[in-house]
């Protein structure tokens, strides 16, 4: 706990240290990446720590807040998603360096640092307040925070857009919350977590209120479909550093949220499951689709957010309705594959934002059809990137198929343990998530290809330079987490055993199954690195010895190719758009009708929205805002109508109060 409030103090100081540095962006820089390190280190000390040895600490101080008391805990569960922001933070400090260097030759970064750091500090006390107040302080926090890094790029109408969106839909999430604690105190009589024991023994429907309200109110931070529609805008707003952090563990916190409220409510029956694996798997499909068709890179990453908390839900879910029906080691499969999937989204995730952020810096854009070319240009940057699509398309020898392997054994092994028509739906889901993974790899072999093979299809692409050594130097570190766990996956399944019994007791028992099977494919991952290893050394070899000049392919006929010919991300996607995703998820095309012998020039213009906001919510709030704009009458702008309104409302609540206190005294 030590190291944990030392974390804290060091990070919100340090935050405050970067605002005399305003006249002085290279300085605030490097304090505030100074900062975020040294204030990570114990963070990750303290996660490491606990998850080792499974002791729980705590801290509880008086607080001068009706119902508030600075409370804090750090358990196994807590751990857990504790070490993720406190090694992700440091690299993505690191990377912000350079990539802000342009940005402070006109403005000040001082403001950012602050920010940034506050951000990290606020995320550390979400996943440690053990009171209901102080956390929703700390949740309020990093909406904020986060709330004013997307807006960083302020001057251009989509990003003020983009975080007035984010700021709307959180709110909404807190609504469900601060609702949430109310019932769960007076339910309890306190609002401090360790008070919460009464709620395991609530009957049916109230814990069933809770829990829905808790699947709401964290899911919209979670980006849990259908409440992610703030994060495919928010993350192409916001600077790449920024995008990585959030997606690779802010959305995070609302995941530990629906846990945490789920370990302190009664054992959940199986339609609780069921419908986090429902969402979870609409969501990974719905995410992946919609990933395809986009050309702008960040936009594409942040659908595949919507893909990847999906595949976390949907072991949470599986693992939940195992525990229930008394299957232990199904429950460990699901729910470890879960756990172990979330650790590896937050590394390859990071890693591909970040590498976003590099292709972005080089091109001055983030449409894929106007890069190209850059893998010659930017060799270490590209293959960086390229191993970090490699383990988000789930492919080995990477981290990505470790976690959905394990959610893959549980859902067979429920299948083959159910009788009847129960065996339908987990067998029905192993399906689904292996259409998921097959539309994870044509978007990412499309955003891959269009970005960095052929040739430069802009200026700007064609003078692409290698992204700063700082930037490749946390890329690097991510994607060696990436290899060390898809090599040693069994290392980090033995870190999830504590935080795994919080969740389920007997499926942390049953954690040395997975384990084994997991061994297996480490060794397998090691043989092809070497297979592919001795393949390179035997095909430069071959090169070396025919040592024949490089001639150009055949061009079709044409004999100046231009780049312009070259395939788009569109023309990649086409046979996926057309004949696999529904009409509702195919983009718009508008123009590119080509009409009489000497037509006139023509354009084609695709675009790929997100129909639940277009189609439901945007639609629903126009409803709304309609029907609230009859009510304007109520502001007359006079003093004694407002004064009346106090009276009136005043009157209610003393007759309330009377006939309340009446009743009482009848019975």
């Amino acid at each position: 706990m030590t190291l944990l409030l030392a974390a804290m103090a060091i990070l919100a100081g340090g935050a405050l240290a970067a605002l005399p540095a305003a006249r002085r962006p290279e300085l605030a820089s490097r304090v505030g990446a100074l900062v975020a390190l040294l204030g990570s280190l114990p963070a990750a000390a303290a996660a490491l720590r606990v998850l080792l040895s499974g002791e729980a600490a705590s801290l509880n101080l008086p607080w001068s807040v009706p119902g508030g008391a600075f409370a804090l805990a750090l358990d196994p569960l807590a751990a857990f998603f504790l070490l993720p922001i406190a090694l992700l933070a440091p690299l993505c400090a690191l990377y912000a360096g350079p990539y802000l260097r342009q940005e402070g030759r006109h403005r000040s970064l001082a403001p950012h640092w602050f920010f940034f750091n506050l951000l990290i500090a606020a995320m550390l006390l979400v996943v440690t307040a053990a009171n209901a107040v102080l956390f929703l302080a700390g949740w309020e926090l990093m909406t904020l925070c986060s709330y004013f890094l997307v807006a960083w790029d302020h001057r251009h109408p989509e990003v003020r857009q983009a975080a007035w969106l984010y700021l709307m839909a959180a709110h909404c999430g807190l609504m469900l919350l601060l609702v949430l604690f109310l019932l769960a105190g007076s339910y309890c009589g306190s609002l401090n977590f360790a008070d919460f024991a009464p709620l395991s023994g609530l009957p049916a429907t109230a814990a069933a209120t809770l829990f829905l309200l808790a699947v709401g109110g964290f899911g919209v931070k979670a980006g849990l479909f259908p409440l992610h529609v703030w994060l495919p805008d928010a993350h192409p707003a916001a600077p790449s550093h920024v995008s990585a952090l959030m997606s690779g563990v802010l959305v995070k916190t609302g995941i530990y949220g629906i846990l945490r409220m789920a370990t302190l409510l009664p054992p959940a029956p199986a339609w609780w499951g069921w419908l986090l694996a429902l969402l979870g798997i609409g969501g990974a499909l719905y995410g992946i689709s919609l990933a395809a068709l986009q050309r702008d890179i960040k936009r594409c990453l942040a659908y595949s957010t919507v893909e990847n908390v999906g595949i976390v839900f949907l072991g949470q879910g599986v693992g939940m309705v195992a525990a229930g029906q008394g299957h232990p080691a199904i429950a460990a499969l699901a729910l470890a594959g879960g756990l172990l999937h979330l650790w590896n989204h937050a590394l390859f995730k990071g890693l591909m934002f970040l590498g976003a952020g590099a292709l972005f810096t080089a091109t001055g854009t983030r449409d894929m059809d106007r890069m190209g070319g850059l893998l010659r240009r930017m060799p270490t940057t590209g293959a960086l990137w390229l191993g970090g699509s490699l383990a988000i398309a789930a492919l080995p020898p990477l981290n990505g198929l470790v976690g959905e392997w394990l959610i893959y054994l549980g859902l067979l092994q429920s299948g083959l343990t159910e009788t009847g028509f129960a065996t339908l739906a987990p067998l029905l889901l192993v399906g689904l998530l292996g259409l998921t993974g097959a539309l994870a790899l044509v978007t990412f072999t499309r955003l891959v290809g269009i970005s960095l093979l052929g040739e430069p299809r802009s200026e700007a692409a064609g003078q692409a330079r290698e992204a700063a050594p700082e930037m490749r130097a946390a890329m690097a570190v991510l994607l060696s987490g990436c290899l060390a766990v898809g090599l040693y996956p069994q290392g980090a399944l033995r870190l999830l055993a504590t935080p795994l019994a919080v969740l389920d007791a007997e499926a942390g028992a049953a954690l040395a199954g997975p384990a084994g099977q997991l061994a297996g494919l480490g060794r397998w991952a090691l043989l092809l690195w070497l297979a592919l290893a001795a393949a390179a050394l035997l095909l430069a070899a071959l090169r070396r010895r025919c040592g024949r000049a490089a001639e150009p392919t055949w061009g079709c006929g044409f004999a100046f190719p231009a780049p312009r010919m070259s395939y788009t991300g569109e023309a990649y996607a086409e046979l996926c758009q057309d004949h696999l995703l529904p009409k509702v998820l195919r983009p718009q095309v508008e123009g590119g009708r080509v009409q009489g012998l000497f037509p006139a020039p023509a354009r084609l213009r695709q675009s790929s929205s997100d129909p639940t906001l277009e189609r439901l919510l945007r639609p629903f709030s126009a409803w709304v805002a309609e029907r609230c704009v009859k009510l304007r009458w109520l502001q007359q702008g006079r003093l004694h109508a407002y004064l009346l309104y106090i009276f009136i409302t005043c009157a209610a609540l003393l007759g309330w109060i009377v006939l309340a206190g009446h009743g009482g005294g009848s019975s």
